[in-house]
């Protein structure tokens, strides 16, 4: 009773095409996923790098953190030497007020960041708020650093 499927012998086991090789229908995307990977690792790594700034050593505060934005935020910088910039561009305090109105009138919002080094005087802190006030900015934000004392008695 045996019998039924019989094995054919002779030649390689292997299908032979007419006509030699044919190319691949099929699209290989591996390459272009692995490319898109490292292209992702890549960006974040950089995208911390990005931020514009004067590094500054700001004070520490028990305040949350403000909601973002859709518009990029004016940021203003007061360094522990003294000296003003708006973004990364340093302004003398005597045209300050000119540039402060020329910015405002080409940006949508009228929030401002205002950056001072913990070194920076109070009384100075509070001539370049006036003076972004001035300028037409009358939503200002203090910048600080997170983690500073709550002073409600529970220590940090």
């Amino acid at each position: 009773m045996a019998g039924g499927i019989m094995k054919k012998s002779g030649g390689s086991g292997r299908r032979r095409r007419r006509g030699g090789a044919q190319p691949m229908a099929e699209i290989n995307i591996t390459p272009f996923v692995d490319v898109m990977l490292v292209l992702l690792i890549i960006f974040m790594v950089a995208a911390p790098l990005l931020t514009v700034g004067v590094p500054v050593e700001l004070p520490k505060t028990a305040a949350q953190a403000l909601p973002a934005e859709q518009e990029e935020p004016l940021t203003v910088t007061i360094t522990a030497e003294g000296s003003v910039q708006i973004l990364t561009t340093e302004t003398p305090r005597e045209e300050l007020v000119a540039k402060l109105r020329a910015v405002a009138a080409e940006r949508e919002g009228d929030r401002v960041f205002l950056r001072a080094d913990g070194a920076v005087p109070y009384s100075t802190v509070m001539e370049i708020m006036g003076a972004l006030n001035a300028g037409g900015f009358s939503n200002i934000g203090l910048v600080t650093d997170i983690g500073g004392p709550t002073l409600d008695g529970a220590g940090n």
